[in-house]
């Protein structure tokens, strides 16, 4: 029986999920990692602590020749570090959201395809047996359904700055409603047809072209409708910070 060689990974981001990545991948039979990259230099755990830091994504990828690239930097830089990784011969696994904008989504897929190379995207929602529990009992009660969703998140300390510095790109709507709106999407099997949001911006400390609270609708072909909200920060109350309900005319399941 031949034995296959590990996958060789670099790992771009080294933030909370890049550094849980990378954890997974180091405790992997399976991976080997080849680079860790990231602007600067940020604690490591022991695990890692013997890799080191590199700084450029693109000399990691013509340097050793990965087999795949894991990408969890800020979203802004999803398409394109995602892109360049398929042209260097990578399969891809990107956290979520795949890019900013629909035409960098269309942008990465196709590059993907060109280059005959598999694109995986952090929806663990999709692997989370709570979740995968909560999916199929609702496509048991039959729609039309309404969706009422929530992570409100009140930070603090080091735990806002890092929400400061992911809303630099991106908003706490769709850093986590993607998840909560592909659950929607697997619970009705229905299209959008329309689609409403909202945002307001709660504190001087980010951009005033960005909001730290938001709050969106979605309208189905089916008759179902759904609603997520989001905010960040110290001034978001703690009274409803996790809604996750599936109603329909049989009946309701949440997860609580």
């Amino acid at each position: 029986m031949s034995s296959q060689a590990p996958l060789r990974v670099v790992v771009a981001g080294l933030g909370n999920m890049g550094r849980s990545h990378a954890l997974a991948y180091h405790s992997n039979p399976g991976f080997e990692i080849a680079a860790l990259i990231n602007r600067s230099d940020v604690p490591l755990p022991d695990g890692l602590s013997g890799y080191g830091i590199r700084r450029s994504f693109d000399d990691a990828l013509r340097e050793e020749k990965p087999d795949v690239a894991c990408i969890a930097t800020y979203s802004d830089s999803h398409a394109d570090y995602a892109v360049r990784a398929f042209e260097a011969g990578c399969h891809v696994f990107v956290e979520k959201p795949l890019a900013t904008t629909v035409a960098d989504a269309k942008r990465v897929v196709a590059a993907a395809k060109a280059n005959g190379k598999k694109l995986v995207i952090g929806y663990i929602l999709r692997h989370h047996p709570s979740w995968i529990r909560l999916i199929a009992e609702a496509r048991k009660l039959g729609g039309p359904y309404v969706f009422r969703m929530n992570l409100n998140q009140q930070s603090s300390g080091h735990t806002w700055e890092t929400h400061k510095q992911l809303m630099q790109t991106t908003s706490p709507i769709v850093d986590c409603g993607v998840h909560y709106l592909d659950v929607m999407l697997q619970i009705t099997d229905a299209k959008p047809v329309e689609v409403r949001g909202m945002g307001v911006r709660l504190t001087e400390e980010v951009a005033p072209s960005m909001y730290n609270y938001g709050h969106l609708q979605v309208l189905f072909d089916d008759g179902s409708v759904g609603w997520y909200e989001a905010g960040w920060g110290p001034m978001i109350s703690e009274t409803a910070f996790f809604v996750k309900d599936v109603i329909s005319s049989n009946g309701c399941v949440s997860i609580v």
